[in-house]
């Protein structure tokens, strides 16, 4: 080293030492905090938010898909970088503003996963973070009555949520929940199922709207029959201008499995073979037309467009920005 550098590098680090603004490698402390979840966009001249409800890590096994390799299926989350045996199903309902109304289309979980889903129960603190309060809420659309859609009616404490609303719940989806005979000869594992949807509603049903499928619900929102999940299953076209959204509810849940596989039948799907049905026919539409969906378990803002591909189909995530 040359004279001349020795000296340079000898007053840099006398510098250094002196200087009192030196880093201090100082350890800061995790946050565990992720920034509030919910996300907007505009259908013609309604504004649409996804509100997160956290998600569930679901394990699953063998019998998770009825007519699907174990293999197969593992190797369809591999592929997508997600968990072999854990399924993460998110919980993600939609408010819309059409201007005259506001309206929820399902109501995430109420809090009341927190024993096995300990990562959900984020919906009433995003809710209030996007400026809404459930109090003006004036219509509720379920999709169906399983726990994640219909918990959030009412808190842990059984508590009414949404003082103001009226619900719309299909008549064959509140016909099938609601019948004695069906109720006696439910397995055990859906037995849990018939009984909270009988405590959920129990005080409801004189605010329960009950509609044949095909009916539009409140201006700019039609429903759309979608059995197959459960037996009145309904999905709901949002429509403004000449935009659109299709909100498919649990007509696909894990987007890398029932997208890329829709001919795959879940566990979870009352009647698979009609599920299946039921998941092409709409798949098809939502591509064909190029429109918006939304899938209420899809990854947040679980929001995107349904692409054909060799094999089936694949959804193009919808991409974060502001609006105008």
């Amino acid at each position: 080293m040359s004279e001349t550098s020795r000296r340079t590098v000898l007053t840099a680090a006398a510098v250094v030492a002196a200087c009192p603004f030196a880093p201090a490698h100082a350890a800061a402390p995790p946050v565990h905090r992720q920034a509030p979840g919910f996300y907007r966009v505009r259908i013609g001249d309604h504004e649409v938010t996804a509100v997160h409800d956290g998600v569930w890590l679901r394990p699953i096994g063998a019998d998770f898909v009825r007519n699907a390799d174990y293999r197969d299926v593992q190797q369809a989350l591999t592929a997508a970088f997600q968990p072999p045996d854990r399924l993460p199903v998110p919980f993600t309902p939609l408010a819309v503003n059409t201007g005259r109304r506001l309206v929820l289309i399902d109501t995430g979980t109420g809090g009341q996963f927190a024993s096995f889903a300990p990562q959900s129960g984020t919906w009433a603190e995003n809710l209030a973070a996007s400026g809404m309060d459930p109090a003006d809420i004036d219509a509720i659309l379920i999709s169906h009555c399983h726990p994640d859609h219909i918990n959030g009616l009412k808190t842990k404490d059984n508590a009414l949520t949404f003082p103001n609303a009226e619900i719309f719940v299909a008549a064959p989806e509140w016909d099938y929940w609601m019948d004695d005979a069906n109720l006696s000869g439910a397995s055990d594992t859906a037995r849990p199922q018939f009984l909270n949807a009988r405590r959920i509603f129990r005080d409801l049903a004189d605010r329960v709207t009950r509609f044949s499928p095909g009916r539009e619900l409140v201006p700019g929102i039609t429903s759309i029959a979608a059995h197959g999940h459960t037996p009145g299953h309904t999905v709901f076209a949002v429509t403004s201008g000449n935009q659109s959204l299709l909100v498919l509810g649990d007509t696909s849940n894990n987007p890398y499995l029932f997208v890329r596989n829709p001919q795959w039948q879940a566990i979870i799907d009352i009647d698979g073979p009609l599920a299946a049905a039921t998941r092409m026919a709409l798949l098809d539409r939502a591509a064909a037309d190029r429109m918006l969906v939304h899938g209420y378990h899809f990854p947040f803002p679980a929001l995107g467009t349904i692409v054909r591909t060799a094999n089936g189909y694949d959804l193009a995530p919808a991409m974060w920005r502001p609006q105008p």
